[in-house]
């Protein structure tokens, strides 16, 4: 007969469960941050509430979210099958940039055809910069996390060059590439638009983003390619052992990873962006779908919401300003709900508070006893 789970053992052993209240932790510590400032917590906190509820607030988050949506399913895939992608801000710089030079300089092509190629051309790139990295490793024995950073620079330094060729640099004087194309943008009708009072970049990346956190899903649940990369990820000796070819594996999660990273950024380039400056330093997309798979507890569905929440709280962030509060406090709840999820073992030390029931007597003890006293 198995026992019955008491509160505190559900408490300790759910995942989801321990990102709630990292989540309700990183808000304390903002909001003891904020008293520290003199500011009104419930100010703060309403407004940023405010920012992003109603039809275009939250048209906004939706705009905001879908890169990282995307970047966060890229990193959860890479997890889920025993790779830490830290790679994904290069390759979503490099896949941005790819999408901008099909914007560009084939923008002339129909809207149906123009619009799959940058896509196309974005997740091509991503996954060549995952793949040159899983080749180091599987070949040589290069440590990916040491590579990865290696071409996260690489893929940063190459976008800044690609932006000054004079076929691709502005006309202007900005600093930045051309506009792409119309035919290349994602954007939703300026009609529609202003009839439903959106967001002015409000797009259709989102459906992008639902078809490939269902895809992704997919792959990893329901197929022999999905199994053979969870079995490397959770022992690569024994899939190793039962027939699987773990190099070949791991250049296909770091393939798949780095396309989807590829593919967030052309959709932040072609719904909200437009063009793409010259860096100063990095922006960090790539960065922050570390931090929404971890919300996410790198589940497909669960990565969807946690980058609608990461959404919320970078565009609600930067509303704060309104009150008097700082603007980088979003930073402040991100970093310790980041840092709780990261040490999570202390919430399975909860079951400590779980009373243990008493040990029932041994029967015939009561009789043992009588006995005595007789």
């Amino acid at each position: 007969m198995t026992k019955k789970k008491g509160f505190w053992d559900v408490v300790s052993e759910n995942q989801f469960i321990h990102t709630i209240l990292s989540i309700i932790l990183g808000f304390l510590v903002g909001a003891v941050f904020l008293a520290i400032l003199g500011v009104s917590v419930g100010d703060a906190y309403g407004r940023l509430l405010s920012s992003v509820t109603g039809v275009k607030g939250f048209s906004y988050v939706i705009v905001y979210a879908i890169p990282y949506i995307v970047a966060g399913l890229s990193v959860a895939f890479s997890f889920k099958t025993g790779v830490f992608n830290i790679g994904a801000e290069g390759q979503f710089v490099i896949g941005s940039m790819s999408a901008a030079v099909v914007g560009i300089l084939l923008g002339s092509l129909p809207k149906l055809l123009l619009i799959p190629l940058c896509f196309l051309a974005a997740m091509a790139a991503g996954a060549l910069w995952g793949v040159v990295v899983g080749f180091l490793k599987t070949k040589w024995g290069i440590n990916e996390v040491l590579s990865m950073i290696m071409f996260n620079w690489i893929a940063f330094y190459l976008s800044n060059f690609i932006a000054g060729i004079p076929a691709i640099h502005s006309d202007g004087s900005a600093e930045a590439t051309k506009n792409i194309s119309e035919n290349a943008r994602t954007l939703l009708s300026q009609d529609f638009i202003s009839r439903a009072g959106l967001a002015p970049t409000a797009n259709w990346g989102i459906l992008v983003a639902i078809a490939m956190t269902v895809l992704v899903w997919y792959i990893i649940e329901k197929t022999t390619l999905g199994y053979e990369l969870k079995a490397v990820g959770s022992n690569k000796f024994a899939a190793e052992y039962g027939g699987i070819n773990v190099n070949r594996s791991i250049l296909t999660a770091l393939a798949i990873s780095g396309a989807l990273a590829g593919l967030a950024g052309s959709l932040q380039l072609m719904g909200m962006g437009g063009r793409i400056s010259v860096f100063s330093s990095q922006e960090g997309f790539g960065f922050a779908g570390i931090v929404v798979a971890l919300m996410g507890i790198s589940n497909p569905f669960g990565v969807f919401i946690a980058g609608i929440f990461y959404g919320a709280l970078i565009y609600g962030g930067s509303k704060l300003n309104l009150v008097g509060a700082p603007t980088q406090l979003v930073n402040v709840i991100v970093g310790t709900v980041v840092f709780f999820i990261a040490i999570s073992v202390i919430f399975t030390n909860l079951k400590r508070f779980q009373k243990k029931p008493q040990a029932a007597p041994p029967a015939g003890a009561d009789k043992a006893k009588e006995g005595d006293k007789a």
